[in-house]
């Protein structure tokens, strides 16, 4: 396995000229020999050397086989640091791997123990994962692993965006997909793009009026819950049969009541009265409209543009007035 200490390397006894190595490779386009580059430089071909393999180490160089040897071809920057940094993603996960399995080894004993009468903590474990690296690390192991089917409840289009190549990549093993996302992303043409991309690729995409918290559930059994900590990406990784059951029986509960987001054009039109029936509720409660907005996941604007229509067509004289009959008639018509 290549270590962290490895892909970070240490700078060469020539590392003063690394950066002019580098500049020289982007201005030529390509090393093409080694001892005409030192000779341009005015260094040794030693340092030259020296230089080259740090910087092929540290990504920013790739050797290419040519009929007359090899020549040496700058990379952008960027995609070096990528490159570096998903190498550490792999080794980080393959090590977490690693310790999830000396951990499973460990709860047979565990399980023993508990069935002779001592204690056991056999009501599954949590971990905790904070940051972005860690987070799309994490997921993008998850998603390997899965076999058959994934449930996502998707509360913000920032936990979408994590999951979003892993979608594609499950989608086109073969692996199940549904999602289930609030109506106001009908409202974002971007949204409704990718989620385009999504369905034409075999995802089932529903929305609801809420969806309280972000979740994925892999296989039935591995729960993956979506926060914040300190303002960063963070999951909360949860192996327990009942929590699964609990998050399985919730989405299917919300499934059945979801409205199928069907095709491009597919925006308000088909939720207005599951919105509408939302809000009136939220406001006969005496919420404010900002309140009514974030519960809902949408804008005080969209927000207020949906109350003026409610309170327009009840002929009501007050936001609070408007909330109670309209919930009254969304509960007689839904009787």
């Amino acid at each position: 396995m290549e270590t962290t200490a490895t892909l970070l390397g240490t700078t060469p006894a020539g590392g003063t000229h690394v950066t002019g190595v580098y500049r020289y490779a982007t201005r030529k386009g390509a090393i093409e020999a080694l001892e005409v580059a030192a000779a341009d430089l005015g260094i040794g071909v030693h340092a030259m050397n020296e230089a080259v393999d740090h910087l092929i180490s540290s990504r920013l160089l790739r050797a290419e086989v040519t009929a007359t040897g090899r020549r040496f071809v700058p990379v952008d920057p960027e995609i070096a640091a990528a490159s570096l940094v998903s190498s550490v993603e792999r080794e980080i996960y393959q090590r977490r791997e690693l310790i999830d399995q000396i951990r499973e080894r460990i709860d047979v004993f565990r399980q023993d123990d508990s069935s002779t009468g001592g204690t056991s903590s056999a009501s599954g474990s949590i971990e905790y994962l904070v940051g972005s690296m860690e987070v799309r690390g994490f997921l993008k192991m998850a998603s390997d692993a899965c076999r058959d089917e994934v449930l996502v409840l998707q509360s913000n289009q920032e936990d979408a965006d994590e999951l979003a190549l892993a979608y594609l990549s499950l989608l086109g093993r073969g692996i199940t997909v549904r999602i289930i996302c609030q109506h106001r992303d009908r409202a974002d043409l971007s949204t409704r793009m990718k989620m385009k991309k999504l369905t034409d690729a075999g995802a089932a995409v529903s929305t609801t009026s809420h969806v309280p918290r972000s979740a994925v559930v892999f296989d039935r059994s591995l729960v993956v819950l979506f926060g914040l900590s300190d303002g960063e990406s963070s999951v909360a990784r949860v192996h327990n049969h009942g929590v699964a059951r609990f998050l399985l029986d919730l989405f299917n509960h919300l499934w059945d009541a979801a409205t199928p987001l069907e095709g491009l054009e597919s925006g308000y039109a088909n939720v207005v009265d599951d919105l509408q029936q939302a809000i009136a509720g939220l406001m006969a409660k005496g919420y404010t409209d900002e309140i009514v907005a974030r519960k809902l996941g949408m804008s005080v604007r969209s927000c207020r543009r949906h109350i003026a229509t409610l309170m327009r067509d009840l002929d009501a004289t007050s936001r609070f007035q408007a909330g109670v009959q309209a919930a009254r008639r969304f509960s007689v018509n839904g009787a």
